[in-house]
């Protein structure tokens, strides 16, 4: 082989490797951009679920505005729907008067949640919350009207893949009781406590949080009320199909 061919298959051999270099570049490029898609394509997917969801479960459970059987759905296209055991309290001068086992009603998928609280409505991301409608909590200046959305026992869940419908079903009861007059405090646990403590604080209320899992938000009402407790009882009961 001359000089002159040998310098030509060294060209060749190098434009060979530049070739296959290239080329695994682009496959590892690829296989980058497909997987950050994925994300994003997941990520959306999970939020439109979120939103989806506030909204259904805003409008088939209206603890409030409901007397008697009630009927909804709630739509997503994976994840989970399932209730958790949450407590709240009511308090006059720093004594417990009243606790109810008001449980959350919570859809999770990827890092967004969803839950029904006590009768508001509890967005979460990632390690942010925020409260989508309001506790129906009213605050006057000699009164203090605290209404506490009470889900019932055996509400059941579903979860599921490829989209999945919840049928929610309650018969919403109510129950006024009458506290007296004091400083009152209501204590919730909750999980996304930040959220809380901002909406109670937009209330007018001192929020402490106590420690626990899940914690405990505490927001007092400072100065005598006169205080009453409206129990919404939901019985509400949560299956698969509409």
């Amino acid at each position: 082989m001359t000089r002159s061919e040998s310098r030509s298959a060294i060209r060749g051999q190098s434009n060979v490797i530049g070739v296959a270099l290239l080329l695994g570049i682009a496959v590892v490029s690829m296989g980058a951009l497909t997987a950050a898609v994925g994300t994003v394509v997941e990520s959306t997917a999970s939020e439109a679920d979120a939103e989806r969801v506030s909204s259904d479960l805003d409008s088939a459970l209206e603890p409030v505005a409901t007397t008697g059987p009630r009927r909804g759905t709630v739509t997503f296209s994976s994840g989970r729907l399932a209730p958790v055991d949450r407590a709240l309290e009511i308090r006059a001068d720093g004594e417990v008067v009243e606790r109810l086992a008001v449980d959350a009603l919570v859809f999770e998928s990827g890092d967004r949640r969803v839950a029904f609280h006590a009768g508001a409505i509890v967005r979460g991301e990632g390690g942010t919350g925020w409260l989508a409608t309001e506790p129906p909590v009213t605050v006057g200046e000699d009164v203090l009207i605290i209404g506490a959305a009470r889900l019932g026992d055996g509400v059941g869940g579903v979860s599921g893949k490829g989209g999945v419908t919840a049928t929610v079903e309650s018969d919403v009861s109510h129950d006024r009781r009458d506290l007296g007059t004091a400083t009152f405090s209501v204590a919730i646990e909750t999980n996304a406590p930040g959220a809380w403590e901002r909406a109670f604080r937009e209330q007018g209320a001192t929020v402490d949080r106590e420690p626990g899992s899940p914690p405990t938000v505490v927001a007092t009402f400072e100065g005598d009320r006169q205080g009453y407790l409206v129990v919404h009882d939901l019985n509400a009961e949560v299956s698969g199909g509409e």
